[in-house]
């Protein structure tokens, strides 16, 4: 593939995952809102997030900054599903993988995040500019004496 058709591959996944996202995450806030207001509106945030980056991926020229807060939220995500079945959130714990909404959840985050870094890599994003050899510091001639 070359870079542009592999540039458009990627972003086309992560547009697609972020937009999966927003979804499962949609259809479960009325009844997050219910049982733990907080959690509801973290889903409702984090899908909005999500819907801007899928937008951002597929209409901006050099979405940068659409990767990187697509990457933040979605691992953030992964952070709260896996914090939420261990030791929990303040006043919430849930029991079980919540299937089939928990494990998409899980499938679309990882998958926006590892093309989030194949990204990085095929992009050369990130990398710092090599400035080249450096040449040695000119020393200054003494001033010549005049016998």
């Amino acid at each position: 593939m070359t870079s542009r058709t592999t540039h458009l591959a990627l972003r086309g996944t992560a547009a697609f995952c972020a937009l999966a996202n927003a979804v499962i995450h949609l259809s479960l806030v009325p009844s997050h809102l219910t049982e733990m207001p907080y959690i509801g509106i973290l889903f409702l945030v984090g899908s909005v997030v999500m819907l801007t980056v899928a937008a951002a991926l597929a209409l901006q020229r050099e979405p940068f900054g659409a990767w990187l807060i697509g990457a933040i939220t979605s691992i953030g995500m992964i952070i709260g599903f896996l914090l939420s079945r261990t030791v929990g959130l303040p006043d919430y714990r849930e029991a079980g993988w919540e299937p089939p909404y928990g494990v998409l959840s899980l499938v679309v985050e990882g998958i926006f995040v590892l093309t989030f870094l194949a990204w990085l890599r095929e992009s050369g994003a990130g990398r710092v500019a090599d400035p080249g050899p450096r040449e040695a510091p000119r020393t200054k001639a003494p001033p010549a004496r005049l016998p």
